[in-house]
């Protein structure tokens, strides 16, 4: 009968056919773009090694230990087994006895649970001797070695070996091997012994070293030599911190975007090189919080992104402080472009026909018939005819909004998203007669990603935060961006050189470099509620955004209201600064030839670069007075990251005086109008609201 019973226990119980994804997950390691400096791990510390890698004496050790018979069993102990019965039988603690294979089984194989009965166990020992008639002996000492947890969070003997001894364990010595053998016993008290631990420690790794002298693995002289090995300091749990969180939430997305699912990346054993500059990193962090004054509101949010023109890679970003907000403010936040739009609507016209000579109206206020309302420059401020190099390095909104119905916003908008702006940030404003003053929201990245085009003769590479992923085979696949053409060649250069003029001479020129020549473009919204600097040099494309999470204006104490040309275009340059020192300076591209006519003069190459600590001075011919504008609406608050659809319709500032700060809690019942204010330049009449439409100032 027992017979019987046993014939048909064996035929009902075969080899699962899957293993618990614990037993052989091997957690993912994350690194900057040197391919070495760690950035985050994710999921189980673990790295499956072949057998023929882990040194024989280290084989010893651990059958020495906990499987003497190993070779010789079947791979169950009757003497063990029946100890461990025994003891669950009788309700006292589970005792040792398990075989090695029979360790494996029930910490490889799916189906067998880690309760204390009889039937498991039962199931375990029939599961062994399959397996051990199925498998040969080095299949089974292999997945022990790289299943068995060995504490300080190492799971198998590759991990265990480099979080005791800080060394691959190809390179582990006889007592080192002997250590790891004696911690699968008891890895929590073993992992870092102290006092009566460390003396339980060292007497159960003399025990393993003479057990390996008992079974002739080593000779009574080795066994006399050994001394007990000095272990590493653990090491604390990896905690990301800073911008670290921000990058491993940024590459986890691109990573599933790819089709590598979170349990690829938490149990695949995959090395993902990722774009990310430790030092630019750094940098970027240095030049926020070096510029900013330490009493800035924490309702002020900060973004800077820097994209490679030539790969598209994002070398560097500040996303704000993660316990100050979980909204990055590189990546997830986005408030209007404001004027930074404005250089997308020329590259349409230029890659559409039109040249820097076109001459466009720059008078204000503008009527179009698709808009309500009449669009202003600052001040109210007329400039007749202008060309679109002046029209660019002054930021005037009514010759974008003409040159716009000039060449179609379409044309606008298909640039824009050639350039790396989703069409859907685009589409609800695209009708819009202000749509290239920059209505749409679009976050720092996604700007500096789309100035990028520019740099890079006109070809958008698409942004990118992943550059490899090599997995647990050693399989590595290279991340190939996607390459667009947006405008021609000497359109972009000829849109570079318009933005040169801003940096040189316009609302710019606190972003001058003085050993490099520099294109950029201001941009601030109604009552400065997003100001913008984005710049760039033939190597680097950056942009810097400065927001409310309340919607309000970007005052900082001491420095009152913000544009665009202010902090901004400080934290650019000092960003830059270092990012560029050593590099080669390199020249853009030349513009067309009309690109020098007399109208606007030709540049001299000795004055137009400025010397270090240099602070250019007011521009007798700019009406700014180095005060650039505040040219459109600002996004209304939202309770999420900064998104916005729509401007609001609080129409624009009556003045420039410093708000007072808040002390309540922000309102954030505004009600979207049906089309947006476009004239955040406009003076309002302080009774009526509506633009004054007297003498239009001449400055």
């Amino acid at each position: 009968m027992l017979v019987g019973l046993f014939a048909v226990a064996w035929a009902l119980t075969p080899i699962p056919d899957s293993t618990q994804k614990q037993a052989t997950a091997q957690g993912s390691v994350i690194y900057y773009r040197d391919g070495k400096t760690v950035l985050a791990r994710r999921g189980i510390d673990r790295k499956i090694v072949e057998l023929a890698k882990v040194p024989k004496h280290v084989q010893d050790a651990v059958i020495a230990a906990e499987n003497r018979s190993f070779y010789e069993d079947g791979g169950v102990s009757v003497k063990g087994t029946a100890r461990a019965v025994w003891s669950t039988v009788t309700g006292q603690q589970l005792q040792g006895g398990s075989t090695i294979t029979q360790q494996l089984v029930r910490n490889y194989y799916s189906g067998l649970s880690q309760e204390r009965s009889v039937t498991r166990k039962f199931k375990e020992i029939l599961i062994a001797i399959k397996v051990d008639q199925s498998k040969s002996k080095d299949w089974v000492l292999e997945q022990y070695l790289n299943t068995i947890y060995f504490g300080r969070g190492a799971n198998g003997v590759q991990s265990a070996a480099r979080a005791y001894f800080g060394k691959d364990v190809d390179k582990l010595s006889v007592a080192e091997g002997a250590y790891l053998a004696a911690v699968i016993q008891q890895p929590s008290r073993f992992a870092d012994p102290k006092g009566p631990d460390l003396t339980a420690a060292q007497e159960r790794w003399k025990s393993v070293i003479d057990a390996m002298g008992q079974t002739g693995e080593l000779t009574p002289a080795q066994v006399a030599e050994q001394r007990f090995p000095k272990l590493a300091a653990p090491k604390k749990p990896f905690e990301l911190k800073g911008q670290a969180q921000y990058m491993l939430e940024q590459v986890t997305a691109e990573l599933n975007r790819r089709g590598y699912t979170d349990e690829d990346i938490n149990g695949g054993g995959l090395k993902v090189v990722t774009t990310f500059d430790k030092k630019l990193m750094q940098a970027a962090q240095r030049a926020v919080k070096d510029v900013l004054p330490d009493a800035t509101p924490k309702k002020v949010h900060t973004g800077l992104a820097a994209v490679d023109p030539a790969t598209g890679e994002i070398v560097a970003f500040y996303g704000g402080s993660p316990a100050q907000s979980q909204y990055d403010s590189a990546f997830s936040a986005k408030v209007m472009a404001g004027s930074t739009f404005k250089p997308y609507t020329l590259a349409a016209a230029l890659d559409n026909g039109f040249d820097l000579s076109t001459r466009v109206n720059g008078n204000s206020p503008m009527r179009v018939a698709s808009d309500p309302k009449p669009i202003p420059n600052d001040s109210d401020r007329s400039y007749g005819e202008i060309n679109l190099v002046r029209a660019t390095q002054n930021s005037v909104n009514t010759a974008f909004v003409d040159l716009g119905q000039k060449v179609g916003l379409d044309k606008v908008a298909a640039v824009a998203e050639k350039a790396g702006i989703p069409k859907a940030q685009l589409e609800k404003q695209q009708s819009y007669a202000s749509f290239p003053l920059g209505v749409s929201s679009v976050s720092a990245v996604q700007n500096a990603s789309g100035f990028s085009t520019f740099a890079n003769k006109g070809v958008h590479m698409e942004a990118h935060v992943v550059i490899s992923v090599t997995d647990a085979e050693g399989a590595k696949k290279t991340v190939e961006p996607v390459s667009t053409r947006v405008v021609a060649e000497q359109a972009a250069a000829d849109t570079t050189y318009a933005m040169q003029q801003v940096v040189k001479y316009g609302t710019g020129t606190a972003a001058r470099l003085y050993d490099r020549p520099v294109a950029g473009k201001t941009g601030t919204t109604d009552k400065s509620k997003s100001v913008w600097f984005n710049g760039f040099t033939p190597q680097l494309a950056v942009a810097v955004n400065m927001f409310r999470d309340d919607n309000a204006t970007v005052t900082i104490p001491g420095y009152g209201t913000q544009f665009g040309g202010q902090l901004p275009a400080q934290i650019w340059r000092a960003f830059m600064t270092e990012a560029m020192a050593g590099k080669p300076v390199e020249e853009f591209p030349e513009p067309s030839d009309y690109g020098w006519g007399p109208d606007y003069g030709s540049p001299d190459q000795n004055q137009d670069v400025p010397q270090p600590g240099y602070t250019p001075p007011p521009d007798p011919n700019d009406w700014f007075d180095n005060q650039p504008e505040p040219d459109i609406t600002a996004p209304p608050p939202t309770d999420g990251p900064p998104v916005t659809d729509q401007p609001s319709d609080n129409g624009p500032q009556q003045d420039q005086q410093q708000p007072d700060e808040q002390t309540g809690p922000p309102s954030t019942q505004q009600q979207a109008p049906d089309q947006p204010t476009t004239g955040g330049d406009t003076i309002n009449d302080a009774n009526t609201g509506r633009p004054q439409t007297g003498r239009p100032q001449t400055g």
